[in-house]
């Protein structure tokens, strides 16, 4: 049963008096269903506890071991912790108040402050449980609001209760309290009636107490409820649907089947789609059109982004962002597929998105995905669900063995679908591409071809580490490597290469903005900034040269690629929309000019997709998908970062307005 709650009962959930809390409680971190690690609480007494909490995934997680201590109104006084964060970078945390100064240091910060008021510290590396903290410390404050150390505020607010009966038979009721302030949606919390925490979901990702993992559905069930309603209300308020013909006139298009750019245009959009492109001195505005001035401004086919795994506000920041068309590389087979239809019908704000299904093999570093195969039947069964459910790509991923490969290629390409994944361990690239992929995902599986002798077990860290110690022994005039790259053209195979990935974790320092997002970070939230710091590795002692070496190095490689005839498509990986522009920076950066750049992020991605009759071009027939650039990044590609109209499917969307709804400061 779900109940929203009154307004009488949500000031009666917020008047209670001090929670209780278990001597110990252990909870599960379930990823997609599987267990992946634990989170135990320890109450010490005298407002003190105690925390180790650990994930695994894909090699990968954090392991934190903390201690903190409240004062009577919830808010901490003490927290220590050390282990280490998702990357496995070594990470120790401190935080105290003195005689109203409170002093922090995390991997990422030094701070001192003299603490005015009440104020809540947010760590830099916590367990989920600290969200429950937080969530008990705004419940009992003025205003259900506090101040944020380092910096910014949070809010609470009732989403809705739900009565559930969990293990032992017993009835219970639980809030659903929802905190902004954090991110660029509401984070949601779990309570029981006696204030403690139960449940902290975020994505496929669950933090919750044992006797609760037999409801965990109807939880992200109603969770997921209360995340749409935000995103149709933000959508409504976000999205102008013209309601006569549309015309943008005195534009500069870009055409990126010859590249060029040809001023004084006009273009004649009905319903979803373009009706006519011409000059302006031969074009008549329709009467009762809605018309949009260019002036002069460069009008662009909507950017794609290659790779990205949708959540939160993914959709509404790459409109942002201008992409229009994207493709998924890996979601839950559960609720991705409704996000997706809520993009399409407009209830909530996204592009369009192309989906790609993944496959793991079972094991210790497996991917958080119900597909999971040791078998032949396994795998067809697998490629069928995907293909039953509207798929168009598979993804292989690490874990899978070597001989299932072509298996799943040869079954995926009978039915249609395109194939491309991580190389999976104990196997080169080149055998990736000769058992049946057409694609392949980042660019360090490029630079483990060369390494396949030493390098094979790929499932942990070791695909970052080995391609950081050993990219500059590749360059473009290495004969192995003019030999496999023309042996990727020769079988056209596609290459998704997400460098900015590999930007931030070889060149970025730990206490800076990620790379590329500089100017940009400032703007966000200051908690989402303050997130945003450098996930760089951990340089090993004698092996800076070669990590400092090792980003210049794979640009070359990526420019002996595009030079080649290898196709590229731009992906992130990584923050939706503001990383992609960077991504296509890079590839300038590399030495490929920046009109075939911007070809690669419309027409070649369509073309590879296979939606090229629909999208990639302003034309006649064609999905209406454009994007108005106050500027010319056909010159300068950073000039992408100024899109100032996106319009999807003849809608009309407004960057700056979206970005307001979602707390980003406005552009200087």
């Amino acid at each position: 049963m779900i109940r929203v709650f009154t307004t009488s009962a949500f000031c009666m959930l917020f008047a209670r008096g001090s929670f209780a809390v278990p001597a110990t409680r252990v909870d599960q971190i379930l990823m997609q269903g599987h267990l992946s690690g634990s989170q135990t609480i320890t109450d010490e007494g005298d407002r003190a506890v105690g925390a180790e909490y650990f994930f695994n995934d894909r090699g990968r997680g954090d392991h934190i071991v903390a201690r903190w201590r409240l004062d009577a109104a919830g808010l901490p006084t003490q927290y220590s912790a050390h282990g280490n964060d998702y990357i496995k970078t070594p990470v120790t945390e401190s935080f105290h108040i003195v005689d109203g100064n409170a002093v922090w240091h995390n991997r990422t910060e030094n701070g001192e402050r003299s603490v005015v008021g009440k104020v809540f510290y947010v760590p830099a590396n916590a367990p989920p449980e600290f969200i429950g903290v937080l969530a008990r410390a705004l419940i009992r404050a003025p205003g259900h609001r506090l101040a944020l150390l380092p910096a910014g505020e949070a809010r609470i607010g009732v989403a809705e209760s739900v009565t559930l009966r969990i293990a032992g038979g017993l009835d219970q009721e639980l809030t659903q309290y929802r905190i902004t302030g954090l991110n660029f949606t509401p984070t949601p919390v779990w309570l029981d009636r006696n204030g403690n925490t139960v449940a902290v979901i975020n994505g496929s990702v669950s933090v919750l107490s044992a006797a609760y993992t037999s409801v965990v559905a109807t939880l992200f069930k109603a969770q997921a409820a209360a995340d749409s309603a935000w995103s149709l209300r933000l959508a409504n308020q976000q999205t102008h649907h013209p309601a006569t013909d549309l015309v943008i006139r005195h534009a500069r298009v870009f055409d990126p089947r010859d590249l060029s750019v040809t001023s004084r245009m006009s273009v004649w959009i009905r319903g979803s789609r373009i009706v006519r492109l011409a000059s302006d001195a031969d074009f008549t505005v329709p009467k009762d059109a809605e018309v949009i001035d260019a002036a002069g401004r460069f009008l662009m086919p909507g950017l794609w982004d290659n790779h990205q795994h949708f959540s939160n506000a993914d959709g509404a920041l790459d409109l942002v962002n201008g992409v229009t068309s994207a493709r998924d590389m890996a979601n839950d087979t559960d609720d991705f597929p409704k996000r997706v239809a809520r993009f399409d019908t407009g209830a909530e704000l996204g592009p369009r998105v192309f989906k790609a299904g993944i496959i793991d093999g079972r094991g210790p570093f497996a991917a958080p995905t119900k597909m999971l195969v040791n078998s032949a039947a396994e795998a067809i069964k697998d490629v069928d669900w995907y293909v039953d459910h509207g798929y168009g790509q598979i993804k292989i991923y690490s874990s899978v063995k070597p001989e299932l490969v072509p298996i799943i290629a040869d079954e995926a390409h009978a039915r249609g679908l395109r194939v491309s994944g991580h190389v999976p361990a104990f196997m080169s690239a080149m055998q990736f591409v000769e058992g049946g992929a057409d694609e392949i995902q980042h660019l360090n599986f490029i630079v483990l071809n060369f390494l396949s002798e030493i390098v094979k077990d790929t499932r942990n860290m070791t695909r970052f580490t080995a391609v950081a110690e050993h990219a500059r022994d590749f360059g473009p005039d290495n004969p192995d490597v003019q030999s496999f790259i023309g042996f990727l053209k020769r079988h056209h195979t596609v290459l998704d290469p997400t460098v900015n990935v590999f930007e931030g974790l070889f060149s970025g320092e730990p206490t800076k903005v990620t790379l590329g997002l500089e100017d940009i970070a400032p703007r966000f939230p200051e908690q989402i900034r303050r997130g945003m710091l450098s996930n760089a590795l951990t340089i090993p002692r004698g092996e800076e040269a070669a990590y400092h070496s090792a980003f210049p190095a794979m640009l070359r490689l990526l420019k002996a690629l595009y030079d080649a005839g290898v196709t590229i498509i731009p992906g992130t990986d990584s923050l939706a929309g503001y990383m992609l522009i960077h991504e296509l920076e890079l590839y300038v950066r590399a030495g490929i000019p920046p009109n075939e750049v911007l070809r690669m992020a419309t027409l070649t991605s369509a073309r590879v997709i296979g939606v090229e009759y629909e999208r990639g071009v302003i034309a006649p027939g064609k999905l209406a998908d454009m994007i108005l650039v106050d500027g010319d990044p056909t010159t300068n590609i950073a000039d992408l970062h100024k899109v100032i109209t996106v319009i999807k499917g003849g809608n009309l969307f407004d960057p700056m307005g979206i970005e307001q709804a979602l707390g980003v400061a406005p552009r200087i």
